[in-house]
């Protein structure tokens, strides 16, 4: 009996990526050249919970006959004992290796580096996204072999799909026993894109055998100074590039920019003045860590904005490219609303929001017109129309409740980190990012505004006496749960309660 192995080979796709094409074209290429193939699929939903898994193995059929009979082929692939894993986004070989099926005596990885960020990722109270480099690494450290590169922007570049970038890498990596004209022959006998997918798979064949994944990126020279026309927006560059060290331009620039797009020159300026004060605190780093949670503070996520959002153009077009929409085709976007009557409130102006909030026959009847959340389909005229609205009440966001609730919470917060400052200049740029725990709107925007209160009692509390590390414990507390368990433990273990 035969001691020969088939050669095994999983793959980890995202839906709609191609995944089982690709199992079919090994399957199909395998067979048409004399070899026995199977392939099994684990059906998952990929980024949110599981990686949807494809496994094939393959065994000479010269070999099989030797034996008398068929091969026995295994269903799953099992930890150690894969000889080739495919993975389709960064995340989804980082999740081969943690299942251990990448191992460096023996395991060729062929993956992609671009990212799909994951729902945990996405929903993350704070910045809850891998960093890729690291995910780099340790699938690097894992196998055997590692060919790896951008194979979504391969694929978008030859106007395929990302499966026949995989397949050109596979070819390209020698790793099975058949040349690139019985790869190709594989897809022109799929009858269906050919073009593109020998076009993205000359390209990812090329690209494999140089065998050295991704370059590193080239120092890009430096950016010329902004020269912006309208004359409020260039009075504030000029103030950057005069009252801000150069190796904080960049940032503050950036803040000035995104606070201009979320309103007007003029709070721009606001977010200068604030800035100025925390330079005068005397800490590079401060000022630097205050000044970029500044701006995301001060361009909260309130309904106007989330209205403006869903209606840019490069919104429309981002939807268009990646639902690949073609000339003769007609593309609808449906939103899912529902305020809630704390937001309707916050939209108001400040008098009239605290009136409604406190009323109890105006709140029953807002809700009775509010317990049902609505679809609006932005692509229509009426739907557009209904979101532009909501979006130009902008102009007067800092007339309304929620501007007067944000702008109070900000200067107190600017307030502590001044007066920590004082004190310890570490303690006070762990307050500085506090703000990490204030993100999003409705039901998530409370969570994380509780959490940031209990944080910031906790650190009055203890005055002096809290470390800068013990701050930062539980603030990566209540960033890892938003409903605040972790917090309260971490609250009881350290005597803060």
């Amino acid at each position: 009996m035969t001691t020969q192995q088939p050669i095994k080979i999983a793959i980890l796709a995202m839906g709609g990526e191609g995944g089982g094409v690709l199992a079919d074209w090994i399957v199909d290429m395998g067979e048409a050249n004399g070899w026995v193939a199977q392939t099994t699929s684990v059906p998952g939903v990929a980024q949110r919970t599981g990686a949807t898994i494809y496994y094939v193995e393959l065994f000479p059929e010269a070999a099989a006959r030797a034996d008398g009979g068929q091969p026995v082929l295994a269903l799953m692939p099992l930890p150690g004992d894969v000889d080739l894993v495919l993975a389709s986004e960064l995340m989804e070989a980082g999740r081969a290796v943690q299942r251990g099926l990448v191992t460096p005596d023996r395991t060729t990885l062929i993956a992609s580096t671009h990212r799909v960020y994951s729902i945990a990722e996405k929903s993350a109270m704070g910045d809850g996204r891998v960093d890729s480099r690291e995910l780099l690494a340790h699938a690097g450290r894992a196998a055997h072999r590692f060919i790896r590169f951008d194979m979504a922007q391969a694929a978008e570049d030859a106007g395929s799909v990302i499966s026949a970038v995989l397949f050109g890498a596979l070819a390209g990596s020698g790793v099975l026993p058949f040349g690139r004209a019985q790869f190709e022959a594989t897809i022109e006998r799929g009858g269906v894109g050919v073009k593109p997918s020998l076009r993205a798979f000359g390209a990812a064949f090329a690209r494999a055998q140089a065998e050295e994944g991704e370059a590193p990126a080239a120092a890009l020279p430096p950016a010329a100074p902004p020269q912006p026309r309208h004359p409020a927006v260039r009075a504030l560059v000029e103030r950057v590039q005069k009252d801000f060290a150069p190796a904080q331009q960049a940032l503050l620039l950036e803040g000035v920019r995104r606070l201009i797009d979320y309103q007007d020159p003029a709070y721009a300026g606001l977010y200068l003045d604030r800035a100025a004060a925390l330079q005068s605190l005397g800490s590079p780093a401060l000022l630097e860590v205050a000044a970029r949670h500044l701006a995301l503070w001060m361009s909260y996520e309130d309904t106007a904005r989330v209205a403006s959002l869903k209606i840019r153009a490069t919104r429309f077009d981002r939807v268009r490219d990646e639902s690949r929409v073609q000339a003769d085709q007609l593309l609808a976007i449906h939103e899912y609303m529902h305020p809630r009557l704390q937001e309707i409130c916050e939209t108001l102006p400040a008098g009239p929001g605290r009136w409604l909030m406190r009323t109890g026959w105006a709140r029953g009847l807002v809700e009775r017109f509010t317990r049902k959340g609505r679809v609006v389909q932005t692509s229509s005229l009426h739907g557009y129309l209904l979101l532009f609205t909501v979006a130009g009440m902008g102009r007067w966001r800092r007339s309304t409740l929620r501007y007067a609730d944000e702008n109070r919470r900000i200067e107190a917060w600017l307030a502590e980190i001044a007066a920590t400052a004082a004190r310890n200049t570490e303690l006070a740029i762990e307050v500085a990012q506090c703000q990490r725990l204030v993100k999003g709107y409705s039901d998530t925007h409370e969570r994380g505004l509780r959490n940031y209160d209990t944080v910031m009692a906790a650190l009055r509390r203890a005055g002096d006496a809290l470390a800068p590390a013990t701050l930062r414990e539980l603030r990566n507390a209540a960033l890892a749960d938003e409903h605040g368990h972790q917090l309260q433990a971490a609250l009881v273990r350290h005597a803060l309660a």
